[in-house]
């Protein structure tokens, strides 16, 4: 149960209900992880929009890769709510639910790519040790495995991003959808 009041879709008026409606047109339906932003609708947009920029530019690194970080990201801030939306939506790409079953118990799993696994143990340092970062650079295993500075900027934007809705999800208390996020357009 969120910590905060949430203004419902039936209880929505003015801007909040277009924003929801807008919402439910172009992702499939309203996300808990949305209306625990109802208070500032707004806010809403502005994270719609870092998320699809973010998730969904164009970008040496797969939308797969991506999800893969938000993944390894959300396992290791203890957010059910993200480890569950996008391994699901990995699981789109991956199509192999034993590897994603991996994947949540151990980041670095066999049948990933050096490169997948090096930008897990990114992702996961970065998370856990964000204060190590900025005197040591860890980015060099990234290049090392033949990512370019855009991927690399790249990667550090969806580990940034999903520690931002990790702490959102977590300290207002957003609970996992009983459908288990199913029914989005990723």
């Amino acid at each position: 149960m969120s910590r905060i009041k949430v203004i419902d879709y039936e209880e929505s008026t003015g801007r909040l209900r277009a924003i929801y409606d807008d919402l439910i047109k172009n992702r499939g339906k309203l996300a808990d992880v949305h209306t625990i932003q109802s208070l500032h609708p707004e806010s809403i947009v502005a994270h719609m929009n870092l998320y699809i920029e973010i998730m969904f530019n164009h970008s040496e690194l797969s939308r797969a890769e991506r999800e893969m970080i938000a993944v390894v990201v959300s396992v290791n801030n203890g957010c059910n709510y993200c480890r569950t939306h996008h391994s699901e939506a990995l699981n789109k790409y991956w199509k192999d639910n034993s590897k994603i079953q991996l994947l949540l118990t151990n980041i670095e799993a066999k049948g990933l790519s050096e490169k997948e696994n090096a930008l897990c143990r990114f992702a996961k340092h970065l998370t856990l040790y964000p204060h190590l970062h900025e005197k040591t650079d860890f980015t060099k295993e990234l290049s090392e495995v033949g990512i370019a500075e855009q991927g690399i900027l790249d990667a550090v934007l969806v580990v940034a991003y999903f520690n931002f809705v990790n702490r959102l999800v977590l300290s207002l208390g957003v609970e996992l959808e009983t459908d288990k996020g199913a029914g989005y357009n990723y």
